[in-house]
């Protein structure tokens, strides 16, 4: 049954492809919602931790609200995404494999987040106009989440929590610099959403599967 999901999740990922750069419309944000929903659906049905399961769920809610792209839906998404950010951290945080002293042991993905943070927050600030309140409050929670997963070990399927992790904030940068950053008529908008959703979505199926 799971698996049935899972092929069906990664159907509507496809299909969502060819349409995230168009405007809004019904099917684009049931396609995206339903691609992560049915994930938060596989883990519930598989007895995996509640976070993970609300974590997909706060993901899911923010999918739907980002899929209408509007400023309000924005500013919501991004709440629900922070949610859903903040469940991941609490889930690493508190898995029985969990060892903060991990966080340590890798000084070069630790400060090279710690940068990236600093970097993102001043190349935003004086860009996101009404928005960079909820931007800068964004930044760290997603950077945390990418922080916190180091104290997992990279053993079993939690082998994939770091990749995923580090695609979803990749994700994230992705959308930020589409957004806020370049031009209306820049060319590599022609590009971004052909790398935002493939890494976001494999992110979310990339965490179903280290921690289910």
């Amino acid at each position: 049954m799971t698996t049935v999901l899972f092929w069906l999740a990664a159907a509507c990922a496809v299909a969502y492809l060819p349409l995230s750069p168009r405007p809004a419309s019904t099917l684009r944000t049931v396609l995206k919602t339903a691609s992560v929903a049915l994930l938060a659906v596989i883990a519930l049905l598989g007895a995996s931790p509640l976070l993970l399961v609300a974590a997909l769920f706060f993901c899911t809610i923010g999918d739907a609200l980002l899929s209408r792209e509007t400023d309000s839906t924005f500013m919501a998404g991004i709440g629900a995404f922070a949610a859903g950010h903040l469940a991941y951290v609490a889930l690493f945080l508190t898995h029985p494999a969990s060892n903060l002293a991990l966080i340590f042991d890798r000084p070069g993905y630790f400060w090279s987040l710690i940068i990236l943070g600093i970097v993102a927050a001043t190349l935003l600030t004086p860009r996101a106009g009404e928005l960079k309140i909820p931007v800068l409050g964004y930044i760290p929670i997603i950077l945390g989440m990418g922080i916190t997963v180091l104290s997992l070990p990279e053993t079993g399927t939690l082998r994939w929590a770091l990749p995923a992790a580090l695609a979803f904030i990749a994700s994230d940068l992705i959308l930020a610099t589409e957004k806020f950053l370049l031009p209306p008529n820049h060319p590599a908008l022609k590009i971004t959403p052909y790398l935002v959703w493939p890494l976001y979505w494999g992110a979310q199926a990339g965490l179903l599967v280290a921690l289910l």
